[in-house]
């Protein structure tokens, strides 16, 4: 069964690509067949992994030509990842689908004739509630939150919540939330530790075990257009997001 995953928070700089990035990475390394799809116009996700993402096979154009939408995918450096990747022709997209009949379900539609072979299609939002992000929420039947272990970290997360029922109620009513990752872990730091005891108390069940922590190589990573597992698989956060990709998919029974 394939499993379509958004990962979102309009806040920026909680890790979200980041988490996008590796967690999918990881996902792969355990032979799972993963779709990465990019839905920022900034085109971290892509960048991050090392492509280079032309005018003419992005998700903007398979936004708008859906049956085109397979020939716009690329392989990356891991056999079992696949990137339908972003640019800044997305930035136009939010403009374009606000006339449109069903603006948003385009991302939906798009999924919908993309190859079934992907047991997971793991979609990065913008770092906003535009759009974009409707769609990415329309289209999945799972949201995974990060939240950074700083101060404000729950800060605006009402505003995510709120649209995240909206789209339940009226739009995607097969949308749960799957889980929030604490991200940016500073095990010296007492904030860090409080701020992971709040989020718990708030969410509970849902806060994953694994936290990531700050992690120089992690940082580094993406500047190398590698996923932490490749640029250093020895490092902390290369073994924290393998660790998530495993209790991941115990959260979905999957062996």
């Amino acid at each position: 069964m394939q499993h379509i995953v958004t990962i979102a928070n309009q806040k920026g700089g909680v890790g979200k690509t980041t988490t996008a990035i590796n967690l999918a990475a990881s996902l792969a390394a355990l032979e799972k067949k993963i779709l990465l799809i990019d839905l920022d116009p900034q085109g971290n996700a892509s960048s991050g992994l090392g492509v280079v993402v032309d005018s003419e096979k992005n998700v903007y154009k398979a936004l708008f030509e859906p049956h085109k939408a397979q020939s716009m995918l690329t392989e990356t450096k891991l056999p079992y990842l696949t990137l339908l990747g972003a640019n800044q022709d997305l930035i136009g997209a939010e403009i374009e689908l606000v006339d449109k009949i069903g603006r948003e379900f385009y991302l939906r539609d798009l999924i919908k004739g993309i190859s079934k072979k992907y047991d997971f299609i793991i979609i990065d939002c913008p770092p906003s509630l535009g759009l974009l992000t409707v769609n990415a929420l329309c289209a999945a039947s799972k949201l995974l939150i990060p939240l950074q272990c700083e101060y404000y970290a729950l800060e605006g997360i009402a505003h995510l919540l709120r649209t995240y029922n909206l789209v339940k109620t009226r739009l995607n009513p097969d949308l749960d939330i799957f889980g929030v990752v604490l991200t940016m872990f500073d095990k010296r730091n007492n904030l860090s530790h409080q701020v992971a005891e709040e989020v718990k108390k708030h969410f509970k069940e849902l806060v994953f075990n694994t936290i990531i922590p700050r992690n120089v190589r992690l940082s580094e990573a993406p500047s190398h257009g590698l996923p932490v597992i490749l640029y250093d698989v020895r490092s902390k956060g290369a073994r924290a997001y393998m660790d998530l990709a495993k209790e991941f998919l115990k959260r979905f029974r999957i062996p």
